[in-house]
């Protein structure tokens, strides 16, 4: 890979105005040089406001322009696959947005293209380099609430303003989105499992709709069992009314429990002995400047990136496990 990571992006939504994109121009070795959106205004619109050179209506034309070496897909699910095969088949690395793809088997069709290529494939869940989420992977690393026995995850929201209007979200549009929230924001919650405790194994799960006010289903309770017979449990609600709005997630320990949210950047509460210590969560500028730095090391051959096409597959594996089946143990 050359010295500098030249990037281009394919879909510069509102997701790459400030979370993503101007990250990739504030890491040493690291440049934005070109995006696409399929309306042409649009494109010009955010190169000129962000000073990218080159701009397109094609994602064709960007993953070919031989300037660009690495390509951030940001589009709705639905089109990851097709736009990240292209262009590590062009030789052209490849960080694509999260869920992967909209279901299990097209990733690993993109994991399969990645090795055959030989092209890295990253994706962006970009909570396994947020500083919060690196301190709770030291305590339980390093024992302090020893073994991890179980976890828990409860996810309570209302309904949107857009849930009501016609048409609906696109992430309430399976063949877009993959399914409905769960795989928008549950995917987070269950990438951060994976990440801190290991890949989760079995799953059993019930899924139904409260509100109906879209085809995937908006409450979804589901059993987990991962490595080393750890097990937990998810709630989440997309329809919940207002007072029961939570975002909670615990791991508990033979000696103790870590506590804390996966989107909200409150502290985090460590309780050993009967005894809690409390860590503050900052949130940077630049949520996925983190991961993004940790790929262009990796590229550059001066680190690895926690983040890739392997482990959020397993993800996507999970998300299915809990949309296509109702029965236990699969």
């Amino acid at each position: 890979m050359a010295k500098t990571i030249n990037w281009g992006i394919i879909g510069c939504g509102n997701v790459t105005e400030q979370k993503s994109g101007p990250a990739f121009g504030k890491i040493k070795g690291s440049k934005l040089i070109a995006v696409m959106r399929r309306d042409r205004e649009k494109s010009m619109d955010y190169a000129l406001r962000h000073k990218v050179p080159h701009f397109y209506d094609n994602a064709e034309q960007l993953i070919h322009n031989p300037e660009v070496n690495a390509i951030y897909v940001a589009t709705p699910p639905g089109s990851h696959a097709g736009y990240a095969i292209s262009a590590m088949k062009a030789g052209k690395a490849v960080y694509v947005e999260k869920p992967m793809a909209i279901n299990h088997a097209q990733c690993l069709e993109m994991v399969k293209v990645s090795e055959e290529t030989g092209t890295p494939l990253f994706v962006a869940y970009y909570r396994r380099r947020l500083p919060g989420f690196l301190k709770i992977k030291e305590l339980i690393d390093s024992g302090v609430i020893g073994k991890p026995l179980f976890f828990s995850i409860r996810y309570f929201e209302p309904a949107k303003e857009a849930d009501f209007r016609d048409p609906l979200p696109w992430r309430v549009i399976p063949e877009i989105s993959g399914g409905g929230y769960l795989h928008d924001m549950g995917s987070h919650h269950l990438d951060l499992i994976d990440y801190l405790l290991g890949p989760i194994e079995k799953v059993s799960a019930l899924t139904t709709s409260q509100k109906n006010l879209y085809e995937p289903e908006d409450f979804i309770s589901a059993g987990f069992t991962g490595q080393e017979g750890i097990v937990g449990h998810g709630i989440w609600s997309f329809a919940a009314p207002d007072h029961a709005k939570e975002d909670y997630m615990e791991i508990i320990g033979e000696k103790g429990k870590v506590s804390f949210s996966c989107f909200s950047f409150s502290h985090t509460r460590l309780t050993v002995n009967g005894r809690s210590r409390y860590f503050v969560n900052k949130r940077p500028q630049h949520v996925q400047q983190g991961l993004i730095q940790t790929i262009v090391n990796e590229l550059q051959g001066t680190g690895v990136c926690p983040s890739t096409g392997v482990t959020a597959a397993r993800t996507s594996r999970v998300l299915d496990k809990i949309t296509n089946t109702n029965s236990a143990g699969q």
